[in-house]
């Protein structure tokens, strides 16, 4: 059984302005983690150079694949026929990166075979950390 999953993808950023920039992000999943998807952008995108990585909900990703979804720090929408853009919004500003909508897809599928929607389970970190919470509750 597999255990985590990496896809390299091909997708752009997006900047008012200026002509978009092609990037190689990775999309990740770890089945110790089993509600989140992450996504490692090169170093050189980052100010300092040590790369960034942005987590969040499985589910988000789901939806958004379908319309709008999002609120907050990542909002992920539907763009033209086959693509989607994915913002992350930050103090310092936004940035917004265009996927195809194919690839978002197959790894949201391939993160399936590693951890079935429905199946996730947190397993006794998450017991011990309610028992904590709630002692004497």
């Amino acid at each position: 059984m597999r255990l985590a999953l990496e896809q390299p993808v091909r997708a752009r950023l997006v900047t008012p302005g200026y002509p978009e920039l092609p990037i190689r992000p990775i999309l990740r999943y770890v089945a110790a983690e089993p509600f989140a998807v992450h996504v490692d952008f090169p170093a050189w995108l980052s100010a300092d150079d040590s790369g960034v990585t942005w987590t969040f909900a499985r589910s988000l990703l789901e939806e958004g694949l379908g319309a709008a979804a999002g609120i907050g720090d990542v909002r992920i929408r539907p763009w033209e026929r086959s693509r989607t853009v994915i913002e992350f919004h930050a103090a310092h500003g936004m940035a917004a990166i265009r996927f195809s909508t194919a690839s978002l897809r197959r790894f949201l599928q391939r993160s399936y075979a590693v951890v079935e929607p429905g199946r996730e389970d947190l397993g006794p970190e998450l017991d011990h950390g309610l028992m904590s919470l709630l002692d004497g509750v």
